[in-house]
C-alpha cells in the first residue's frame, strides 16, 4: 500500500446505532434514522463511518453478544436495509466499516444451544471453553479468571461442566483452537465484503487466542487470554481475504494493550491495517505525558509502517468532556471511572475543544465518537432502574458501566426527544441539552459542532506529513508539520505568545490580544 491509501489518513466517525437516531419511533434508534442523517456525516467531512454490531443480538451487551453474524437485527431493521445504507453512505463519499465480534457470541447463537444439547466431551461443546469444575464434585471454576463484567469468568451448566466467558455470563467465548470457528469468520467477512463493507473494527482482537491450559492468574495478569501468538496467524488470513477485494477494504483492531510496541506487531503489512490508540485516550491533561504519548505512539507505528489512530471518547469509557472537566484525575481506567467526581463543563469543553484541534492535527487516522462533535457529556445521574449495561449488574451497581455515553443523540427542538425520533428514548436525555441539538449548534458559528466541520475540512490538507515538535516552553504542547503547519495547545495557567507564524487558520477559543490562553489550542500557517 502506499502512502496515499485513504485509511492512513482516514477521519471515521462512530456509530452507536441504538442511541444515534430512531426512525421507526420505538425508542431505539435504527438503520432507517441513520439514513436520514446521512447527511450531517457527510457534511461534518468524515471519511468513513464505523457501525457499533448490528446483528440480531438479544441485547444483553448492546449488540456484542451476536446470535448470527450474518444478518440484520430486527430492532435496526433488516438486511435490505444496510445494504441500501451502504449504497447511501458510498454515494455521498462515505465508506463503511462494521464491527465483528469474534471472541464470543450470543448464549442464543445456534452453535453455543447446540453444545449445550450435545453433551461434554461433543465436537460442539470443542467451539467453546467448556470444562470440568475443581474442587468437591466440580463445583468449583476450572481456574480463577475474571469476567471484564465483574464476577467470575466461567458458569456452570446442569450437566456439571463450566463454559468460559470474558464477559457476560450470555457471551460464550469461542475457541479459536478449533477449525470451525476460523472457518465461520473467513465466511462472515467474505459475506460483508460481497455486500460492499469496507471494513471490520476487531472487537477484543487481543483476546481471541487463549493459553490451552488455562493456568490460574495473579490479580491484574491478562497473559494467558490476551496478546498470545497464535492471533497472528488469524490476522495474516483474515488480510489475505480483505486484499483479495477492491477498493482496500481494510482491518481495524480494538486491544488494550500495555506495551505500545507489542500493539504494533500486530500491524505489519501482511495483518491488521491500524489500531485504536488507547494510550492516548486513557492520557490525563497533562501536557508532557500528552507529548510522551504521542512521541512512543508515532515511533511504534514508524517502526512497523503503519499509520497512528487517535481517539478521544468512545461507546465504552466516559466521555471526554467530563474527563477533562474533572479537578484532580482527568485520565481513564477501567477499574475506577470516578463517577459522582465534581465536573466543571465549562473547563471540560473548553479543554475538549482544545483536544479536537490536537487530534485532528496529529499524522494518521482519527475517530470521532457519536455527539463528540455536539461537546456531550457523560450523564452520571440516569436512574438505576433504566440503567441497562451488564457491568452495573454484574457488579450490583459498584461500575455505573456505559450508558451515561450512550445516550441518545439531540437533533432538534428545545425539548426531548429532542428529535431522536417520536417515542421515548431507551434512556433519558438531559434538558440541558436543548442548547446542544444538531440543529442548534448548525447556525452557532462558535459551537463545537461549527470547529469539527471546520477542523475536519482544513485536516484534509495537512496530507501524510510527519510531526517535528517545537520548544514553545515547558508548558506549550507545539509541533510543525510539512509544508508550512504549526500547532500549539497552551497548558499554563497564564497567555502564553503563539509561535512564529504567518496567518491563524483555527483556534480552539478566542485568542487574547495575539495571545494564546490557557486550555486553547491554534493551527497556524507559516
Amino acid at each position: 500500500m502506499t502512502d496515499s491509501s485513504w485509511w492512513r489518513s482516514a477521519a471515521i466517525y462512530q456509530v452507536y446505532i441504538r442511541s444515534f437516531a430512531d426512525g421507526n419511533g420505538d425508542g431505539i434508534g435504527d438503520l432507517a434514522g441513520v439514513r436520514s442523517r446521512l447527511d450531517h456525516l457527510a457534511d461534518l467531512g468524515i471519511d468513513a463511518i464505523w457501525f457499533t454490531p448490528w446483528y440480531p443480538s438479544p441485547m444483553d451487551d448492546g449488540g456484542y453478544d451476536v446470535a448470527d453474524f450474518r444478518d440484520v437485527e430486527p430492532l435496526f431493521g433488516t438486511l435490505a436495509e444496510a445494504e441500501a445504507l451502504i449504497a447511501e453512505a458510498h454515494e455521498r463519499g462515505i465508506r463503511v466499516l462494521i464491527d465483528i465480534v469474534p471472541n464470543h457470541c450470543s448464549d442464543e447463537h445456534r452453535w453455543f444451544q447446540a453444545a449445550l444439547a450435545a453433551g461434554p466431551g461433543s465436537g460442539e461443546r470443542q467451539r467453546f471453553w467448556f470444562r470440568p469444575g475443581r474442587g468437591v464434585d466440580g463445583a468449583e471454576p476450572p481456574n480463577n479468571w475474571q469476567s471484564r463484567f465483574g464476577g467470575p469468568a466461567w458458569t456452570r451448566v446442569p450437566d456439571g461442566e463450566w463454559y468460559l466467558h470474558l464477559y457476560s455470563s450470555r457471551q460464550p467465548d469461542f475457541n479459536w483452537d478449533n477449525a470451525d470457528i476460523r472457518a465461520e469468520f473467513e465466511d462472515v467477512l467474505r459475506f460483508w465484503f460481497d455486500r460492499g463493507v469496507d471494513g471490520f473494527r476487531i472487537d477484543v482482537a487481543d483476546g481471541l487466542v487463549k493459553d490451552p491450559a488455562l493456568p490460574d492468574v495473579a490479580d491484574g495478569d491478562e497473559t494467558p487470554f490476551s496478546d498470545q501468538e497464535g492471533l497472528h496467524e488469524i490476522y495474516r488470513s483474515w488480510r489475505k481475504i480483505a486484499d483479495s477485494y477492491a477498493g482496500e477494504r481494510v482491518l481495524v483492531g480494538e486491544m488494550w494493550l500495555p506495551d505500545m510496541s507489542r500493539a504494533a506487531r500486530y500491524l505489519r503489512r501482511d495483518e491488521l491495517h491500524s489500531a485504536f490508540n488507547f494510550d492516548f485516550l486513557v492520557c490525563p491533561w497533562d501536557v508532557s505525558r500528552l507529548r510522551d504519548v504521542i512521541t512512543r505512539t508515532l515511533r511504534a507505528h514508524d517502526d512497523v509502517g503503519a499509520p497512528a489512530a487517535w481517539v478521544l471518547s468512545n461507546h465504552d469509557v466516559t466521555r471526554h468532556v467530563t474527563r477533562y472537566g474533572r479537578a484532580g484525575n482527568t485520565g481513564f481506567s477501567f477499574a475506577d471511572r470516578l463517577h459522582g467526581t465534581p465536573v466543571s463543563l465549562d473547563l471540560g469543553t473548553r479543554r475538549a475543544r482544545a483536544a479536537a484541534l490536537l487530534t485532528l492535527s496529529l499524522p494518521g487516522g482519527v475517530y470521532v465518537y457519536q455527539g463528540e462533535e455536539l461537546g456531550l457529556w457523560e450523564v452520571e445521574d440516569l436512574p438505576s432502574a433504566l440503567r441497562q449495561d451488564p457491568v452495573w449488574a454484574r457488579t450490583a451497581g459498584a461500575d455505573p458501566g456505559r450508558d451515561g455515553c450512550r445516550v441518545p443523540l439531540p437533533w432538534s427542538g428545545t425539548t426531548a426527544p429532542f428529535g431522536f425520533g417520536t417515542g421515548t428514548p431507551w434512556l433519558p436525555q438531559p434538558a440541558s441539552w436543548a442548547a446542544f441539538t444538531a440543529s442548534a449548534e448548525a447556525a452557532d458559528p462558535a459551537s463545537m459542532l461549527s470547529l469539527y466541520r471546520r477542523g475536519l475540512r482544513l485536516r484534509a490538507s495537512l496530507g501524510s506529513a510527519s510531526l517535528s515538535w517545537v520548544d514553545a516552553g515547558p508548558d506549550v504542547l507545539a509541533f510543525t508539520r510539512d509544508p508550512g503547519f504549526v500547532f500549539a495547545l497552551n497548558f499554563s495557567a497564564d497567555a502564553v505568545a503563539l509561535p512564529p507564524h504567518s496567518g491563524v487558520l483555527l483556534a480552539s477559543g478566542p485568542l487574547e490580544n495575539g495571545l494564546l490562553p490557557t486550555d486553547t489550542a491554534v493551527w497556524l500557517r507559516r
